[in-house]
């Protein structure tokens, strides 16, 4: 297992309030934690997995125990909130974020309360980034969210940048009032979090790096594997301008979902699995193995990538999903 560390120094600090068009309240100031480590150098392959993320210092993880269990039942009025037993992937986007998961009911499949922390290093720019990618889906409007120092949110969620790093809240749909004081327990608890490797890596993944650094432009700064909560390796490069992940989606409805990438314009077929397709516009290549599996590799910012450097990354990686 290769593990480098990020050096922690420094405080400064968190200023904590309501959110916006309510009363601000007073609240405790919350030092953040600033990382003067670099990032490490480009990767080599693993001879042996990094410790899962379950088992190694994750800042979402600490965040997750230390968060008030009694605070969130009573803010979102669930029954429960205990913690996942099984740490989730990482959240792949722009930006990226480590998660854990507050489970909210009992039973086989019951809502969660997601808590998530950037692996890469935030600015207030990075914040207003990804205000404005949201408002570009056209979802609810968001709300200023002061806390920390500064941020936003709506019914479902909120993101708020703390400490050089960005932290989102996501779970049901409740009020925005109430996802700012749950962020608010968050951005108390954060002072003293561990902070999470840069390398958490599966050997299995390894395959796949060569052909990611093409796609990608430049090597990972970061790495992030893991698996589903149903098992499935998730493979994943990240660097500070792009992401590149693999994963899999368990469905019995799954050559029906294949019927809109099938016949899209822009899809281009590779000769994996039972079929597959690499979107020409966005990057984004589809797999399907069997009636119940569909295998999704994806770079982001979605865009028109050569296809053939899609292909390369999917014929490395299949041997993973298609066995």
């Amino acid at each position: 297992m290769r593990i480098r560390r990020v050096v922690i120094t420094g405080l400064a600090a968190g200023l904590l309030a309501g959110c916006g068009g309510l009363k601000p309240e007073n609240a405790p100031s919350a030092p953040p934690l600033v990382s003067v480590s670099t990032p490490p150098d480009s990767e080599t392959p693993s001879q042996t997995p990094s410790a899962t993320p379950s088992e190694s210092a994750k800042a979402a993880d600490t965040l997750c125990v230390r968060m008030n269990a009694t605070l969130v039942r009573s803010t979102l009025a669930v029954p429960v909130a205990t913690v996942q037993p099984k740490t989730p992937p990482a959240d792949f986007g722009i930006p990226t974020y480590d998660v854990c998961q507050l489970e909210l009911g009992i039973g086989p499949n019951p809502p969660v309360l997601n808590v998530e922390t950037s692996v890469l290093p935030a600015t207030k720019a990075i914040l207003a980034a990804t205000q404005k990618a949201y408002a570009a889906t056209k979802g609810e409007p968001a709300k200023p969210a002061v806390v920390g120092e500064g941020g936003y949110g709506t019914s479902t969620f909120v993101v708020f940048l703390l400490g050089g790093k960005l932290y989102k809240i996501a779970g049901p749909k409740a009020t925005p009032a109430k996802y700012v004081e749950i962020a608010r327990d968050v951005a108390l608890q954060q002072p003293g979090q561990l902070v999470p490797e840069w390398r958490i890596t599966r050997p299995e993944c390894d395959r796949g790096s060569a052909a990611a650094e093409k796609v990608m432009g430049a090597a990972a700064m970061i790495r992030r594997d893991g698996q589903t909560l149903s098992g499935d390796p998730v493979c994943g490069w990240v660097n500070s301008a792009s992401v590149l992940y693999s994963t899999v989606r368990r469905t019995p409805n799954a050559k029906a979902l294949m019927a809109p990438i099938r016949t899209a314009a822009t899809a281009q077929s590779v000769p994996l699995g039972d079929e597959g397709y690499v979107d020409t516009a966005t990057g984004r290549t589809t797999i399907r193995v069997g009636d119940d599996k569909l295998v999704d590799l994806v770079p982001l910012p979605a865009r028109a990538i050569n296809p053939d450097l899609m292909t390369q990354f999917a014929l490395a990686m299949s041997p993973l999903y298609t066995r």
